[in-house]
């Protein structure tokens, strides 16, 4: 009889233990969930950010190839037509 009241015992001291890991891995899950949220929240800023970047750059380069420089002066043809086209359709459907 002894040797089933050990066996309950080390069943229970399992199952306790089983419990406790399960607990704390579910601790952790909450806290990695939420890391994530965290960095995904900053990753949507960066994307922002780095759009925002490229933004400014590419108006830097038109601005820099409107003051005269050779090296952009194919973009800025491009980025003119481009503007005329727009114009062209603005007008085309006003005057409909």
């Amino acid at each position: 009889m002894s040797n089933l009241s050990e066996i309950v015992d080390s069943l229970e001291n399992r199952v306790g233990n089983l419990i406790q890991k399960y607990d704390n891995l579910k601790q952790s899950k909450l806290k990695l969930e939420e890391e994530l949220t965290v960095l995904k929240s900053k990753q949507s800023h960066f994307v922002k950010e780095i759009d925002k970047w490229q933004e400014e750059c590419n108006s830097l380069k038109l601005a820099n190839s409107m003051l005269g420089s050779e090296e952009y002066k194919r973009d800025t043809k491009l980025k003119i037509n481009e503007l005329v086209r727009e114009i062209d359709k603005c007008i085309t459907q006003l005057s409909e």
